[in-house]
């Protein structure tokens, strides 16, 4: 048990996120890329199987675009146990402008974690792999990058349009998309899995960009025959709705949110047997019940065969299912797809040579003997207590600094004849906790000043000896006698605030001085161990020797780590307490001869 903890804390601590393996020693880079549905805009309520996630690639996360192909066509991706390709298609891919758009098909997001999937590449002689049809599950009959025209489907249903006038818009949310100038419009006619069967459902997403300018009623996309029932995703000023005719009546959802003129926002409407959705930004924003008929016929983007004006704006990353996708669904795919991408992190990317091979440091943690991993604890409970004393010293010494130069430089402008202005009464409980006044911030009256204390000693002994005096005349008169105990109570007290100030050093010092014992003494068991373990088997080789005494010498390395640090910390301690003290000394003089010449 003892070791398995400590093997998790010293994991926890010191092994980077990497996978031990190396999926194929043909790819000499990969770069992690965690997919986090924890997040705020991608947390997720129920697992979401087969999604498309997009990984957007740039400059900023990716500066190795040199390494890889000049068209991406070495890139592979792998899941998390490093071994499972996984299906992806390449968007784009520019070198030389440092950016992509790559879709990699996620086997399942499941609620509140996140999971790592590795991206590799490097490798001049790998055929293209991408593979749009395979990134997507069985549901998705349509999805239109507008990556190039002409237009292409990427789904496997291969729904290529009949008609596309739209034009081209390099500048879109995702890579390139189109735009409409109020003319123009992209048609799919005929196609027999493009359908809405109520008892299967129909989900419709794009990404629009509108005008300031308003609309009136203008087609973003229509499914209509016109002999039979229509669905019509549209946008009426800067408000979307969706429309559906069953033939009887038209039902359309509430317009309840709108886009902001000239932003990008995801418009989804989703509809089931019993209720059209529409969402924006992945959120609802209306939707109302009611029964629907089977719908078909030609698919229409920016315009409409049966009313309606002509869109004007860009679209991008049109998709279409025949199946009601679900609320978890659709706030996944805003939350990858928008600009700021909530659901992927990327990680630093690693070479085979340095990072791809077994991590030497975990083969050796692995190889530490249950003695040694005791030495190992107990040697992180003194790194960690240590660190914690020398953090708190320096910030009790910066403010007793800090009090000590504001103190002296109040006193320095008191007259002599009032000397004991600057006296207050103390909390006693104050002076016993000076590390967390040093870390609360409450330093009221120069709480923290070690000069203080001496002061207010000081004061109090000569207020203690002229409180049973019966006369003025004989309250202002010192004798040697008494000036010399009053220096002595400010010296004793002094004794004691350094006593304070230097209180737990003692602990740095058993660290500088037992951490690298404490290794050693674990280096021998270790060592004892491995040749005993060698005599036994009768197995003499560097292979079976080297792993037993690379794994003792581990506690010697922590031993040093924790005494390193404390050394380092220790001594510049004591050097600011050493100021401290002689601070102290020249201010006991500079008060007691103000006390004589006050009093004399």
């Amino acid at each position: 048990m003892i070791r398995r903890i400590a093997l998790a804390v010293i994991l926890a601590l010191v092994i980077p996120q990497s996978a031990l393996a190396w999926w194929n020693g043909d790819w000499a880079f990969r770069k992690p890329l965690t997919l986090d549905a924890t997040g705020a805009g991608a947390g997720t309520g129920a697992s979401i199987e087969e999604a498309a996630v997009l990984i957007r690639l740039h400059l900023g996360n990716f500066g190795y675009f040199a390494d890889a192909r000049p068209d991406g066509a070495d890139v592979r991706f792998i899941a998390g146990d490093d071994k499972t390709p996984l299906a992806f298609h390449v968007e784009s891919w520019d070198a030389t402008g440092g950016m992509a758009f790559i879709w990699v098909k996620v086997p399942v997001l499941a609620p509140g974690t996140s999971d790592t999937i590795y991206m590799y590449y490097g490798n001049p002689d790998a055929p293209p792999a991408s593979d749009s049809g395979a990134t997507y599950d069985v549901n998705q009959v349509l999805a239109w990058h507008f990556a190039s025209l002409p237009v292409q489907d990427a789904s496997s249903y291969g729904n290529q349009p009949t008609l596309a006038t739209a034009l081209g818009n390099p500048g879109s949310v995702i890579g390139a998309g189109v735009r409409f100038n109020g003319a123009e419009s992209i048609q799919l006619a005929g196609s027999s899995t493009v359908r809405l069967l109520p008892e299967r459902g129909f989900t419709i997403s794009a990404w629009v960009n509108v005008p300031e300018s308003p609309q009136a009623d203008a087609v973003l996309v229509e499914l209509a025959d016109p002999a039979g029932p229509s669905v019509r995703l549209g946008i009426n000023g800067l408000t979307p709705y969706v429309r559906v005719n069953d033939g009887i009546a038209a039902v359309e959802t509430e317009r309840a949110a709108s886009l902001l003129p000239g932003g990008w926002g995801l418009v989804t409407a989703v509809i089931s047997a019993s209720r059209v959705t529409l969402y924006l930004d992945g959120r609802e924003v209306s939707g109302i019940d009611s029964q629907f008929a089977e719908a078909g016929g030609t698919l229409t983007v920016g315009a409409s065969a049966s009313g309606g004006s002509f869109f004007t704006g860009q679209l991008d990353e049109l998709t279409i299912a025949n199946t009601a996708r679900s609320p978890d669904w659709i706030r996944v795919q805003f939350a990858n797809q928008g600009q700021e991408d909530k659901l992927v992190r990327y990680g630093e990317d690693t070479a085979r040579e340095s990072g791809g091979e077994p991590s030497y440091f975990l083969i050796t943690l692995q190889n530490v003997t249950l003695d040694g991993w005791i030495v190992i604890v107990i040697l992180v409970l003194m790194f960690i207590a240590s660190w914690i004393i020398m953090i708190t010293k320096i910030l009790t010494v910066r403010r007793v600094k800090k009090d000590n130069l504001a103190f002296v430089t109040d006193f320095r402008r008191v007259s002599t004849a009032n000397l004991a202005s600057l006296d207050a009464e103390e909390d006693p409980a104050a002076e016993e906790h000076n590390v967390l006044q040093a870390l609360s911030g409450s330093h009221e009256h120069y709480q923290s000043s070690t000069i203080y204390h001496l002061y207010h000693a000081g004061i109090q002994q000569v207020q203690l000896r002229f409180a049973g005096s019966a006369g003025a005349a004989r309250a202002e008169t010192l004798s040697p006698q008494a000036l010399d105990a009053i220096r002595a109570t400010i010296d004793a007290t002094n004794v004691r605030e350094t006593q304070k100030i230097n209180s737990q050093m003692v602990l740095l010092t058993l660290a500088i001085a037992g951490g690298p014992f404490l290794g050693l003494l674990g280096t021998v068991v270790g060592v004892m161990i491995t040749f005993a373990a060698i005599a036994a088997s009768g197995d003499v080789n560097v292979n079976s020797i080297a792993p037993g005494i690379a794994a003792a010498l581990a506690a010697t390395v922590a031993g040093l780590g924790v005494a390193i640090p404390a050394l380092f910390g220790y001594n510049w301690l004591t050097s600011q307490i050493k100021e401290v003290v002689a601070d102290n000394r020249v201010f006991i003089d500079e008060f007691v001869t103000k006390l004589a010449e006050r009093y004399s």
